[in-house]
Parts: C-alpha cells; structure tokens; sequence
C-alpha cells in the first residue's frame, strides 16, 4: 500500500519548507516520490533541496522527485508502478484547486494499490485574509478540502491576526486540525501525528472515560441481573439537543479516528454500563430523567447517553491565573453542566506552553512542550456550549 499525502497551499506559503522538514524529521527510511503538478510553472527549488542533501532526480535520502504535467493520473500511475513507494508526496500548483488534484489521486485508487492519506494546505497565516480576498475560491477551495491546515509565519502574526486567522479557516472548514505552533518549536514527527489523525485530545479523553465505566461496571456486575438495555448495538445515533451537535454523527468506532475531531468515536463490542443515582423525582445525577423498569432505582446506559464532549482549538495564549481561575469554575460551578473531566494544553502568555487536566473537586496545572495548537476538551452532561467558550475567553 502507498499512502499519498498532498501538500496545497499559495505560492509563497512555504509548501517547500514544510516538505523538507518532513523529509528530514518524519519520512526517514521510507521509500518516497516526491511529485509536481506544476501546470508549467517554475518548478520547486532544486537548490534549496540539495541545500537539504537531497537531489532532484535520485535523491540520496531515497527520495525521487519528479515533476508532471499533461495527463497527471496517466503519469501518477507510471510513477506507481515504476518506483513502489512506500509514500508519495504530491505539491500541485500554488493556484491549483484541491479538489481536482484529490480527484485525480481518487480515480487512481480504483487500479492500484494506493490510499489518499493527508490532505495537508499550507498557510501564510500573515497573508490569508489578503489571500482569502484576492483569490476567493481557488484559496478556499485549498481550505475547504484539507484534513489539516498548516500555519507558517506564524511566529511573525500579532496574536489579533493568528485568532482571525483561525476564526476564518474554521469558518470554511470546523473539521481540519489547525497547526498554530511555530515549525523551530513542532517537530515534523509530531505534524505527521496530527496529518495522520492519530493526536485526538477529545478521542483520549473518551476513551479514557469509557475505560473507567467500564471498570465500574466491572465492579458491580456481581451486584445487577442485566437484562435487555433497549439500546442497538452497533447504531447509537443521538440528537444532543441544545448542546450545538446536530451537525455531528456521534457513530463511534474504535481505532478509525480519521481526521474529524467531532466524528466521534467507538464501536462498543460491550454496553457500557453506568450506575445512576436518583433522587425521589427519578431524575439522575447527570440530568436525565429515566424509567427504572424495576431495577430498584439503578439503570444502565450506553456511555454515550451518559456524557458528551466539547473540544476546541485555540491558537489564544493565556496565563495561569486564567486557566486556574477557569478550571476553578468548572470544578464549583454546575451552571456549564456536569463537568466529569476537562483537559487541555494552551500557550502561556508568559512563554512555554501549559497542561491542565481537572476531575471533580481538584484540578493541576504543569508545564509542557509545545503542542501543535492550543486544545482544550471537556466531558461532561448537559453542556453548555456557548457557555464554555465564553467561559475559556474564545
């Protein structure tokens, strides 16, 4: 199997300095093509990359680089069968249009063994709102069909333009992670984590709580006949009403995470089962009201009726008086909904980077590397959304 990632972006967004970083830092030992769909323009910077020990033609890091034009698929394939790689990094032209470039790569996929990987654009994150502007859909088109969007200049933006910036891209695409962090500070390694999708603050954290429902249910199975839950197992399908998720399919399947922070989830092979306490109106702990069908006051349910989870991005720096003023909230106030976990890693307006993570009644703050984004997750039942995003200053 090769994997094709595509790497878009404009003319001078730094397409050429993102490869060579992750040729240098993320593909060592891998059998790689490196390819241009160039539409007769100048092609990339064969001294900048044999700056980086690497030639055009054969490249002495086993890299092959190449440049196509006419029929891009007819050659694609000739390249496939020709070299075998491992990966194949595709640059298109700096206005051509994602999607064309996706769809050729797509129609490839139907003879040979290939898979369309990372769909990565890079952005100028000083000039996107010019760029945006000037070149409207072909620019959008980058953003709107990319899994991750990479920052460059970043250390360059005001932190006025580097939120904005972000605002914009999510406007035109909620689902793409958004690397903020300057590339001295981001190893190539931990991008191809994220380009990847294998870095899911909001996956971790459920998973780690239905790890411990699991363990409770474990726990008092001795104690519970289980009979019929009422619930399919394999289709779990929730209106989360009020809580800002109509938009998301919340089917979850373990081990795919794909690059869609909000597409949670996990295929349970077992019913997660969560003991409730009621008090004398049948209502639970976590805000639902419930029949007990004769189960002496104690229900079960799948986790996901349990609890919801809100994530979010943020390249916004804050200081620990702010975050510890935040998670001190959480932990007193029931008013943003039953927080049962909150974690996150932003940057510290003071320099370095801060992790948090916060249980009911206690929460810590540390320092920590950089991460490829500010992330913020919280858990809970019966969020309020808007709430907490106001809450974290966002």
């Amino acid at each position: 199997m090769t994997k094709i990632d595509i790497i878009s972006g404009f003319l001078g967004a730094g397409k050429t300095t993102l490869i060579k970083k992750l040729l240098e830092e993320a593909f060592a030992g891998q059998k790689l093509v490196l390819i241009e769909n160039e539409f007769g323009e100048v092609g990339i910077d064969g001294g900048f990359l044999k700056d980086a020990g690497i030639e055009i033609t054969e490249m002495n890091s086993g890299c092959i680089c190449c440049s196509l034009v006419g029929d891009f698929g007819k050659n694609l394939r000739e390249v496939i069968e020709k070299f075998h790689p491992d990966r194949i990094l595709i640059e298109p032209s700096g206005v051509g249009k994602l999607s064309d470039v996706m769809k050729s790569v797509i129609d490839v996929e139907q003879t040979h063994d290939v898979a369309l990987n990372g769909l990565i654009t890079v952005v100028n994150a000083t000039k996107a709102s010019k760029q945006m502007k000037a070149f409207g859909e072909f620019f959008n088109n980058q953003i709107e069909y990319a899994t991750t969007i990479v920052l460059s200049r970043s250390q360059n933006a005001t932190a006025q333009q580097l939120e904005l910036c972000v605002k914009q891209m999510q406007a035109l695409n909620g689902k793409a992670s958004i690397i903020t962090t300057p590339w001295d500070q981001i190893s190539g390694e931990a991008m191809l984590k994220v380009i990847e999708g294998q870095d899911s603050l909001e996956m971790k954290l459920l998973a780690q709580e239905q790890a411990k429902r699991d363990h409770e249910a474990h726990e008092h199975e001795h104690c519970h006949e289980h009979g019929e839950h009422g619930h399919e197992e394999h289709d779990h399908h929730h209106d989360h009403e009020g809580h800002g998720h109509e938009e998301h399919d919340h089917h979850h399947e373990h081990g795919e995470h794909g690059h869609e922070e909000h597409d949670h989830a996990h295929d349970h092979e077992e019913h997660a089962h969560h003991e409730h306490h009621y008090d004398e109106n049948g209502v639970c702990a976590c805000g639902h009201h419930h029949d007990h069908d004769g189960h002496d006051g104690h229900h079960h349910h799948h986790a996901d009726d349990v609890f919801t989870s809100w994530g979010k991005e943020t390249p916004r720096k804050y200081t620990r008086d702010e975050v510890e003023s935040i998670l001190k909230t959480l932990s007193d106030d029931e008013f943003y909904g039953v927080i049962l976990r909150a974690k996150g890693m932003v940057e510290d307006a003071q320099g370095g980077w801060i992790y948090f993570d916060m249980v009911p009644g206690e929460y810590e703050l540390r320092a920590g590397e950089p991460d490829y984004t500010g992330r913020l997750c919280v858990i809970g039942c019966d969020l309020k959304e808007k709430e907490l995003e106001s809450l974290f200053l966002l």
